[in-house]
């Protein structure tokens, strides 16, 4: 989504989020959880999501600009392992929506980038599931070959190591 933007000679006015908007849209979910990450040029994290509790992300971007990934997880699916990627920026104030049972990640375009989301169910440690960023099974064209990962992102799983984790078509968490 891109929100609707007001500027005059101060600055600009916009909403990030407005529960009407979005259930018209077709996103009827209830957030729980706001998060905020600040990364440098380069910077890659994912693909990241939850095995039990599967969460939806809206995701924005404050300041800097990011190109954000959705891939289908859900087993059975019939979008299974299929990616979207689309460019976020403090400029372009586009937002993204990522479902329950999709893996999320993005990679950092700009020099820097403040990244804000919404979730639809809490962070739980013990029930987080990660694939490989550059999984050929998935094979995301991420803007950079080389990113900055962490150890973990870096150490992942390719998709088809966890088949058996992952959510079923029809049964994650609902929103809302």
């Amino acid at each position: 989504m891109t929100p609707r933007v007001y500027r005059d000679p101060r600055g600009l006015f916009l909403e990030t989020y407005h529960a009407q908007k979005y259930r018209d849209a077709g996103i009827a979910a209830t957030f729980v959880q706001d998060n905020l990450s600040r990364s440098v040029r380069g910077t890659l994290r994912g693909l990241h999501a939850q095995r039990q509790r599967p969460q939806g992300k809206l995701i924005r971007v404050v300041e800097g600009e990011i190109f954000d990934v959705a891939v289908d997880i859900r087993r059975g699916s019939p979008t299974f392992a299929r990616w979207v990627g689309v460019c976020l920026s403090g400029e372009n104030f586009r937002q993204c929506y990522v479902p329950p049972g999709f893996a999320h990640g993005f990679c950092v375009l700009s020099d820097s980038a403040v990244v804000e989301y919404k979730c639809t169910d809490f962070y739980d440690p013990s029930d987080e599931l990660g694939m490989i960023w550059n999984d050929p099974d998935i094979g995301v064209a991420w803007p950079m070959p080389e990113p900055i990962l962490s150890i973990r992102d870096g150490s992942a799983p390719r998709l088809r190591d966890v088949l058996e984790m992952l959510p079923v078509y029809g049964e994650e968490a609902r929103d809302g």
